[in-house]
């Protein structure tokens, strides 16, 4: 494994957790505070969606992001700001009129995705690299070829760096040849998202498929959901990778035991340093990334 893993904290989300734990952050301080508490307990990346105060529900609302980042900043806390730009890609479906529209459907197109990106200029945004049955029922995340390359392009221009979110490996096939169409700037960094209903399952024999096609140079991180999130850490960092967290894609620290962002990192940075690794600082999050200085 990797000296310098780089540890990221998600620390909300948007899917239906919040009646599910108390520690789920809603508003735009809560969810600031959560960034906080995971850099201080050792997470140089933070993930950040937002959601409705009123409803918890996840949001693309421009001043949420604005007013979460502002906090963010504002803490003195050194880290390194990764924003969801997958927000705007459901779609529900009418089993009796596909045409029909159905409460849950957000579908926007790809420039309406990047509001917040192009105002607040994160370190990272993610690019969702494909589409794929989402769970149960009839909802779909929608996102094409064409939106794909609109995203990746504006992005960057904006000087962004793209995490290229991967369900599936035909997915990883279509963000290696935006790499290969000059759509994404070296190193790219690929996020292999595992466990997700219905893309990838969470199997170590596909991960090691999946790190086996990424491009030479590439970054790369992966996590699993839910009980399997924190044995995914040591699995990730022994194939090489770096490692992701938090109370986006898991609720509990053991079973039974509700967890807070801080004590995932922790748990984390635990796991990390008995395999013998060390976790990155932000500035060697930056350099190993690309990125511009915070």
């Amino acid at each position: 494994m990797k000296q310098n893993v780089i540890l990221t904290c998600a620390v909300t989300g948007a899917g239906d957790t919040v009646g599910k734990s108390e520690h789920v952050p809603v508003t735009p301080a809560q969810i600031a505070a959560a960034a906080v508490e995971a850099a201080e307990a050792g997470a140089p990346v933070v993930h950040i969606h937002v959601r409705d105060p009123e409803t918890g529900q996840g949001s693309r609302d421009v001043a949420l992001y604005r007013e979460v980042v502002a906090r963010v900043r504002d803490s003195g806390v050194d880290v390194v700001l990764n924003l969801t730009a997958g927000m705007g890609g459901d779609l529900v479906i009418d089993q009796e009129d596909p045409l029909k529209p159905v409460d849950g459907t957000d579908l926007v197109n790809a420039m309406d995705r990047l509001p917040h990106v192009e105002e607040l200029l994160p370190d990272i945004c993610t690019l969702d690299c494909g589409s794929l049955n989402f769970g149960e029922g009839s909802q779909l995340y929608v996102s094409t070829p064409d939106m794909l390359r609109a995203g990746a392009k504006r992005i960057q221009e904006l000087g962004v760096k793209p995490e290229l979110e991967i369900f599936d490996t035909g997915q990883l096939w279509f963000a290696t040849k935006m790499i290969d169409e000059g759509l994404i700037d070296p190193p790219p960094l690929f996020q292999l998202c595992m466990g997700i209903p219905y893309g990838a399952p969470a199997n170590p024999e596909l991960l090691q498929t999946m790190v086996n096609m990424l491009p030479d140079g590439a970054q790369w991180a992966s996590f699993a959901i839910g009980r399997d999130q924190l044995p995914w850490v040591a699995q990730a960092a022994l194939l090489g990778g770096h490692v992701r967290v938090g109370l986006e894609d898991n609720l509990y620290l053991a079973k039974g035991v509700k967890a807070t962002n801080g004590q995932l990192v922790e748990r984390a940075v635990q796991i990390i340093e008995k395999l013998g690794g060390s976790i990155a600082t932000p500035d060697q999050a930056r350099e190993q990334l690309g990125l511009k200085r915070g």
